[in-house]
């Protein structure tokens, strides 16, 4: 029978935040469990692949913490979240004088990984040239700063991450086929949420222990029919949607019990960020005729009506004499796009068809995400492991 945390656990039972047996409770996810015991205690490389919110990071940190290197550093690299320029040296370091501001010589991420593992998420984010270079760490075992000639070996495992299919990417030659290769001798694949119902429920359980401590509340419990609405949900945004519901639902919720009411899930079914953009598009051009017999299809009134308010709102802009109004819109655009995709710079540049540097740039301009650092390593560098269980 699965056992289900509680809050408070009692002492000398707190469940380690990297051991998610109590978790993943589904027979898809035990059974991916028991693939991540069997390859763990190797040195081989992992691809981790999966959409974006579904738990990567927490797979790649139950590996390191099944194989012998358990002792050692376990770095978490978001190689979507450095600027083309910036990406080499944080990875491998520098040297002092390599580039403009760059004082004395500081460490990559791989050699703070040493001994240890070190998990490259957004792998797909990494330019050419960088892919370059890891592709030699993977093959000599070896590194060399920025601005440095001596090789410095490292002795870590590499498990990276990815939310395209890389197959694809090497098609489009924008990803190395032999890096892919090399990356992809053990393929982990973590299903999305609505693929492992059995997991909603003890995921759910789980927020609600982390938000009740946070918050100072006392443990809430779920209803029968709060745990069929959970299950029965379609979470496209995966676990970090879960997690945001159950965030909400205890900051608004009263008392200690949550009902499907509580949840406040809207029962239609949330379209796709594709879809979504692709309703409220305009048609610019007539559509081609074909030859073809025309198929009888019933309109849909929720396309309909949310184009409609797209339009009525652009109409609001320009009879309030709103200055500026494609730059108003194209900043809404973005900043709404970006949230949709739970914050993930390339999951908005897939959505919006831009690059994710276009992206990155925006948001900076609009505020929602940091200028990157002119220095690399101008001072402490920022944690890079994500506290949440499912960050990833």
């Amino acid at each position: 029978m699965a056992t289900f945390p509680v809050w408070p656990p009692p002492p000398g039972q707190e469940p380690a935040a990297s051991t998610p047996e109590w978790i993943f409770e589904d027979p898809r996810s035990r059974a991916l469990l028991d693939e991540v015991e069997q390859v763990a205690p190797s040195d081989a490389a992992v691809l981790i692949s999966g959409e974006t919110g579904t738990g990567k990071e927490l797979i790649a940190r139950y590996l390191h913490n099944r194989s012998a290197r358990q002792g050692g550093s376990f770095v978490v690299v978001s190689c979507g979240a450095f600027s083309d320029t910036l990406v080499d040296a944080e990875l491998f370091g520098h040297e002092n004088g390599a580039f403009a501001g760059a004082f004395g010589t500081q460490v990559g991420w791989f050699e703070q990984a040493n001994g240890g593992t070190i998990f490259l998420d957004e792998v797909n984010d990494l330019p050419l040239p960088v892919q370059n270079k890891l592709l030699r760490v993977l093959q000599e075992r070896e590194i060399v700063r920025l601005g440095g000639r001596t090789p410095i070996p490292v002795d870590l495992r590499i498990v990276a991450a990815t939310t395209v299919d890389l197959e694809t990417l090497v098609q489009e030659k924008r990803f190395r086929k032999d890096l892919y290769y090399r990356l992809n001798v053990v393929n982990l694949n973590v299903l999305t949420l609505k693929e492992r119902p059995g997991d909603i429920v003890p995921l759910a359980r789980y927020f609600i222990n982390t938000y009740s401590k946070r918050l100072g509340h006392a443990r809430a419990t779920l209803t029968p029919e709060a745990e069929r609405l959970l299950t029965q949900s379609p979470w496209h945004g995966n676990v970090r949607e879960l997690e945001n519901v159950i965030h909400r639902t205890l900051l608004l919720c009263d008392g200690n019990t949550i009902d499907a009411s509580d949840l406040r899930l809207s029962s239609r079914p949330a379209s796709s960020p594709a879809q979504a953009v692709a309703q409220a598009r305009p048609e610019t051009e007539p559509p081609i005729a074909s030859t073809a017999p025309p198929t009888a299809q019933p309109p849909d009134p929720s396309s309909a009506d949310e184009a409609a308010l797209l339009c009525q709102a652009i109409q609001h802009l320009c009879n309030d004499s709103v200055g500026n109004v494609y730059q108003v819109v194209e900043d809404a655009l973005f900043r709404e796009v970006f949230r949709y995709c739970h914050y993930s710079q390339s999951d908005a540049a897939r959505v919006l068809g831009v690059s994710r540097n276009v992206v990155r740039a925006r948001l900076i301009r609009l505020g929602e995400v940091g200028a990157p650092r002119t220095s690399p390593f101008a001072s402490t560098p920022a944690t890079p492991a994500h506290e949440d269980v499912m960050g990833t």
